[in-house]
């Protein structure tokens, strides 16, 4: 199968946007978290998130659409184009029938779909918008991003709740490997920060209540003290091209997607199964897929929701994967910084991952303070740790019980 090359990289999170900014933000352990300002929370038990606001969608969008488009659409747009930017490719660069995009989301267009309920309730059906149903639809991103660069390869959304992003790289994975596209544009986007998102997960108990009063010390994966995750917006996006299209154009190329694992717990809808069966399975098969083992793991990107299901259990499946050698891996949750960012968490912390990499560090989880027993590997605790990573693994878990693994590793000239 051919091989696949990260030759470009677009993240918007509540750091900012542009990896420069986000790459300083996760080498320094800054907590993004903060008071919701967006909207009134004074009925709500949760006032915090990570909200994006440093964002302009001018740069990006032509004015009279930027008003139709969800944000979790103008996100995607937005890290898509940076994305390529930052791959040295220009619109007429690229084969339009060789070139794809594969987004996913969690929940798409929720901004859309929650004021055209409310003109519906409120002032009737006639003034719901024409373009309500595709500008909230999940596909939409994907769509538009081809719309706007001519991309006439394959194109598809992706939606398995927080495995989404992995989902979707894993398939642009396989895409390239079979031949089927030389480039695709892949990652994922999300906007649920709002009082309908935020009301249902609250009552559902997935976040934490315990710290309005100081945001910044809300997201603590792995913690004895943590009590739910915090939701955040943002987007991360790719350029994946086959190697030797890379190499031919002499592009830089920040690492190799190399393996993708995907299985499902079959157990519950948002608890893991016990001992992450689920999630090592998943594990070991984006090993394997990437034509490693385990003993050549470096660095393991968390999912660590600073839940008290998860932590434990992605705990347990990573000892079952590595053994006793579980101990000596650096292990961290860049969620502690930038909140969940539910179906786009996995681009983000790929993102994360890859930012480390060229520099030679792996992100710090942040907020960890008081061991749990159950919870005792090398988390990396509060600053990010010089490392030298030659292959590492991402994790991303979701409700239905939905596991997906990718596997980068360093590119090395040949």
């Amino acid at each position: 199968m051919k091989r696949v090359a990260i030759t470009g990289i677009g993240i918007l999170t509540a750091f900012g946007t542009g990896k420069d900014v986000n790459r300083e933000a996760f080498r320094s352990g800054k907590s993004g978290v903060g008071k919701i300002s967006k909207w009134d929370t004074s009925n709500f038990k949760v006032k915090i998130g990570a909200e994006v606001n440093d964002f302009d969608p001018l740069k990006f969008i032509d004015p009279k659409e930027v008003k139709r488009y969800d944000p979790y659409s103008q996100y995607a747009i937005a890290c898509s184009d940076m994305a390529l930017e930052d791959a040295g490719l220009a619109d007429g660069d690229l084969d339009p029938t060789r070139t794809g995009v594969i987004h996913a989301t969690g929940i798409g267009g929720l901004t859309v779909f929650c004021n055209d309920h409310e003109k519906l309730v409120t002032i009737g059906p006639d003034r719901v918008s024409p373009f309500y149903i595709p500008h909230s639809i999940t596909n939409i991103a994907a769509g538009l991003i081809a719309i706007k660069h001519n991309f006439r390869g394959p194109n598809h959304a992706v939606v398995s709740a927080c495995a989404s992003s992995n989902h979707a790289m894993g398939i642009a994975l396989r895409y390239i490997q079979a031949g089927m596209a030389s480039t695709i544009i892949t990652g994922g986007s999300e906007a649920a920060l709002l009082p309908l998102g935020v009301a249902g997960f609250q009552n559902l108990k997935a976040v934490t209540r315990d710290f309005n009063d100081n945001p910044e010390k809300a997201s603590r994966p792995f913690d004895a003290k943590r009590s739910g995750f915090v939701i955040g917006d943002g987007s991360a996006m790719f350029v994946f091209e086959e190697l030797e299209h890379a190499r031919k154009r002499g592009a830089k190329i920040y690492a190799e997607m190399a393996g993708y694992g995907a299985t499902c717990d079959a157990y519950h809808i948002t608890a893991p199964a016990p001992g992450g069966v689920g999630a090592s399975d998943a594990m070991r098969i984006a090993i394997e897929d990437a034509g490693m083992s385990p003993g050549d793991v470096d660095y393991i990107n968390a999912h660590g929701t600073s839940t008290p299901y998860n932590d434990p259990a992605e705990t347990q499946a990573i000892k079952a994967v590595f053994g006793d050698r579980a101990y000596k891996i650096p292990v961290s949750s860049t969620k502690s910084m930038i909140g969940h960012l539910l179906g786009a968490s996995g681009a983000a912390e790929l993102a994360a991952t890859l930012l480390g990499m060229e520099e030679g560090w792996v992100p710090p989880t942040i907020n960890y303070e008081f061991p749990d027993p159950e919870c005792d590997l090398d988390y990396v605790p509060n600053k990010a740790r010089e490392v030298r990573v030659n292959f590492a693994i991402s994790n991303s878990f979701g409700f239905g019980g939905h596991n997906a693994v990718i596997a980068i590793k360093r590119y090395n000239g040949e």
